[in-house]
């Protein structure tokens, strides 16, 4: 799925990133806990969470992770937006839960490789 979509999905305002909304994501980790996001260990994935600091960034970075998500109407700090833009990251803010946020990716089509049917 493409960063534009996953924009027009969560109905996202994007913060730092506009130009790289071509970039696919194959799949999505949710959380506000930065060492579950280090257990997740997925090429080309997407991170929602609800918590605004720098080691968010730092923390995808480290993962390859190429977007964040900021759920719950967050907004990004000027320290959080200057590490993205130095690591050429996507970050976008949505009204949404990160509860729905996921299902609504869930339901769009951004799915684990392995389904649990």
């Amino acid at each position: 799925m493409k960063l534009s979509e996953v924009k027009n999905i969560l109905n996202a305002q994007v913060v730092v990133g506009e130009e790289f909304l071509e970039r696919e994501v194959h799949s999505a980790c949710g959380s506000d806990l930065m060492s579950d996001v280090l257990a997740f260990v997925k090429d080309q994935a997407l991170l929602l969470t609800g918590l605004v600091n720098g080691q968010v960034i730092r923390t995808a970075e480290m993962m390859d992770i190429k977007a964040v998500v900021f759920v719950r109407g967050k907004k990004p700090t000027d320290e959080v937006t200057a590490l993205a833009n130095e690591y050429s990251m996507v970050v976008m803010t949505t009204d949404a839960p990160l509860y729905a946020a996921c299902g609504k990716l869930y339901c769009e089509g951004l799915v684990p490789k392995e389904r649990l049917d």
